[in-house]
């Protein structure tokens, strides 16, 4: 029997879950930090964390009051629980679908979306959900690896994802299509990690 694609996602990031840690946190937790800086949240501001993981972006939130925690994977959430008590941050931590939010219009003042658009089978239904749930104003803090916008993957990357897409994530992504379905504004759109191969991208709900 076939698996969906986000059975798949949940299976495999379970399989992750014990070296997880040490290659998410390592290569990425200044860009982590440089990206929740660049929110400009309100301590007190209801910030949703979408594709949670083990909760690697909870130590840049410290004194932050009203967060909530979604992934797909239960293992993911476990740690996330696990990380968050031993931090003494406060978090709402749920297993979720990133496509399909089980919250109610305009719940969130700030959304943040770490190496999740590039993951997520449907990336489109997913920051569709976001602009729903974000409250107008609200700002969202992308940070994960885009095709620059207007640019098409050459023939060897389109190889290469052939089998990425299916053991990490899609390397084909543009940011600039994905949120073209929404009317969330891009505000900044800076390089990050490996020659800007990753960026971080912060959006604007009018």
């Amino acid at each position: 029997m076939s698996l969906n694609t986000n059975t798949w996602n949940r299976l495999r990031y379970t399989l992750y879950l014990p070296v997880y840690d040490l290659i998410a946190d390592r290569v990425f937790r200044k860009y982590r930090k440089r990206s929740i800086q660049l929110l400009s949240a309100n301590p007190t501001e209801a910030i949703l964390l979408l594709g949670a993981g083990t909760g690697l972006d909870l130590p840049y939130l410290k004194g932050y009051t009203n967060l909530t925690a979604i992934d797909i994977t239960p293992g993911m959430i476990t740690k996330l629980k696990q990380r968050a008590e031993e931090l003494g941050i406060p978090v709402q931590a749920t297993v979720m679908n990133g496509e399909a939010l089980r919250f109610a219009n305009a719940s969130f003042d700030a959304v943040v979306l770490h190496l999740i658009l590039a993951v997520i089978p449907d990336p489109v239904a997913c920051i569709k959900e976001v602009e729903r749930v974000l409250k107008p104003g609200g700002a969202v803090v992308v940070f994960d690896k885009f095709l620059p916008d207007g640019t098409k993957p050459s023939p060897i990357r389109h190889l290469l994802n052939q089998f990425a897409s299916t053991l990490f994530s899609d390397i084909n992504r543009s940011i600039g299509k994905i949120i073209s379905y929404t009317a969330l504004q891009p505000e900044l759109n800076e390089p990050a990690a490996f020659g800007g191969t990753f960026r971080i991208v912060r959006l604007r709900k009018p």
